[in-house]
């Protein structure tokens, strides 16, 4: 199979050279930039730990120089990913949650003590679950400084218009919702809808599949769970089903169907939207 990668860079090439090693061709169209911001202060001397639901939260981190004193603290990573990144830049106490930041939520209640100190969510501009507010709902003070910025394309590169209104792509992995938005908006504005309904989505969740509603009846496959890992276990799968003559890649509703994967890659996401 060849597919349509839309994540931002470096996330793109890296997760490209995944399908290399998967026997899968990938094509690079990033949909988001990610911008990294001017840092505010960041309150560590106050703070009983830290907050990452995304990476790029840590490549901002890493050129801050309060680097040092943050690895000082403890860290909650929304998930495997987020806490292999954690421990390459020098955190030793990690806490890591299942890929989501409310399935995060549980466990900084049970592991944080209230007035002990303030929590700092180092986040993005644009999030897909309103930590803060849920973490103040339950007594804790939270610091969310915003660290980076996504922006979203307003085209198609050449190669990926060309791909999706020819015969040369499969499917579309897609990892976040402002993704798949942005998508849906650009496959209206090329006028690229017949092309569109030709291809297998690989979403990382229903929330990134609901935007796809737009398209019609497309065929959306859902991770089993909202990780990178599950959502590259179903290239696997559809890859072995194909070299086996059955071109089935799971048997889903004509608007959005599930299978569960039966491979793991080492690999998570972003739960904010800049996947």
């Amino acid at each position: 199979m060849r597919l349509l990668v839309t994540r931002p860079q470096p996330d793109a090439d890296t997760q490209v050279e995944i399908l290399k090693a998967l026997g899968h061709g990938g094509l690079s169209a990033p949909l988001l930039e990610v911008e990294f911001l001017d840092f505010p202060p960041l309150p560590l001397s106050r703070a009983q730990a830290l907050i990452v639901t995304s990476r790029n939260a840590l490549r901002a981190l890493a050129a801050h120089d309060k680097l040092e004193a943050a690895l000082q603290l403890p860290l909650f990573a929304v998930g495997p990913a987020s806490a292999d990144f954690a421990r390459e830049l020098g955190f030793r106490v990690i806490r890591q949650g299942p890929g989501t930041a409310r399935e995060l939520l549980p466990l900084i209640e049970a592991d944080c003590s209230r007035g002990k100190g303030i929590l700092i969510h180092l986040a993005g501009t644009r999030l897909a679950f309103d930590l803060k507010s849920a973490l103040d709902d339950k007594g804790f003070e939270v610091e969310q400084p915003a660290l980076y910025r996504t922006r979203t394309a307003d085209r198609f590169s050449k190669e990926a218009r060309s791909a999706i209104g020819g015969d040369s792509l499969s499917g579309v992995i897609l990892m976040s919702p402002m993704t798949a938005q942005t998508y849906v908006a650009l496959i209206a504005a090329s006028d690229l809808q017949e092309g569109a309904l030709r291809l297998t989505y690989f979403c990382l969740s229903n929330s990134v599949a609901e935007p796809l509603k737009a398209l019609g009846k497309a065929r959306v496959l859902i991770a089993g769970s909202p990780s990178e890992d599950d959502l590259l276990g179903q290239l696997c799968v559809r890859g072995l089903r194909d070299r086996a003559g059955d071109g089935e890649a799971g048997r889903c509703s004509p608007e959005v169907g599930r299978i569960y994967p039966e491979a793991k890659h080492g690999y998570d996401s972003a739960e904010d939207t800049s996947g």
